[in-house]
């Protein structure tokens, strides 16, 4: 079986481990009958893991209740970069292995739900666990919103991220979010209200700044290039600028200019947001090394 499932980038400022956007960049895991385990892999991290060691085949033997299967993942999602990886590898595997819920599996696996669950569902979406069970709701998402994607060529692994935060916050600052989270729904929804101020965040941004001293001067290029708001994209490094269809291409641009202005490497990319989420037997992504 094979299954697609699109990357995402969580957080989106104040929506802290709650808030998520699936996004046109795939990946896709395919398995088949064989009288051993072997894998390919395409893309992103191809070649990084051994069979044993890759999550892919880990979450299929897991489903399957063995390894005898030949497995190709093709990933656009590049790793350590906060944009949902491990979860939406971890959904693709679990689909393709068979299993009733795929967005069980990969919660399991990663301890909060929103990425998988934006992975699994598509759109814009909001998650919580709700005793053992991941609860989801998909938002309304303005159709003229694109988001340009900036992944600088450096890594930063979800527990390092993880690390910098405090393990608790003042109620100013829970307040603070809640307020600016309201914000950044009504924009979302409605273009026409979004305001740079809606992606505003006190709990997780400002802490993660020296994992990547560069990130405020680029989130500030991208609203002074035109973007609506701008924001980390979940744990980071990956930074997102939220602009309508029009401003998206001069937003890149921008993007680009402080990245040379900076000194940081890495790619910037206009997308899509994904509105399908998890798709089985798929056509297979273009496949590259």
């Amino acid at each position: 079986m094979r299954a697609k499932v699109p990357g995402s980038a969580a957080n989106l400022g104040p929506g802290f481990d709650a808030l998520a956007l699936a996004l046109d960049r795939y990946v896709e895991v395919e398995i088949v009958p064989a009288q051993k385990l072997s894998l390919q892999t395409f893309g992103e991290g191809a070649g990084q893991f051994e069979p044993e060691e890759h999550l892919a085949v880990q979450v299929a033997r897991s489903v399957i209740g063995h390894d005898r299967f030949h497995m190709t993942v093709m990933s656009e999602v590049p790793l350590a970069r906060g944009l949902g990886s491990s979860a939406a590898l971890a959904v693709a595997a679990a689909a393709a292995a068979g299993s009733p819920d795929p967005l069980g599996v990969a919660v399991a696996l990663e301890g909060h739900p929103e990425n998988a669950a934006a992975s699994v569902v598509g759109g814009l979406i909001s998650a919580c666990m709700v005793g053992d069970q991941a609860r989801v709701v998909k938002l309304p998402l303005d159709s003229v919103l694109r988001f340009v994607l900036v992944v600088p060529d450096r890594a930063l692994k979800t527990k390092d991220a993880r690390a910098a935060l405090a393990d608790t916050v003042p109620r100013a600052d829970a307040t603070f979010n809640l307020g600016r989270l309201g914000l950044l729904l009504a924009g979302l929804a409605d273009a026409r209200f979004l305001v740079p101020e809606a992606a505003d965040d006190r709990l997780h941004q400002r802490q993660r700044t020296p994992l990547f001293p560069e990130s405020p001067a680029l989130l500030a290029a991208l609203t002074a290039s035109g973007a609506l708001a701008s924001c980390w994209s979940g744990a980071g490094p990956s930074l997102l600028g939220i602009a309508t269809s029009e401003q998206a291409e001069a937003v890149a641009d921008g993007a680009r200019r402080a990245m040379e202005k900076e000194g940081v490497a890495g790619t910037v990319a206009v997308l899509h947001a994904d509105l399908h989420g998890l798709v089985l037997g798929a056509e297979p992504l273009a496949r590259r090394n």
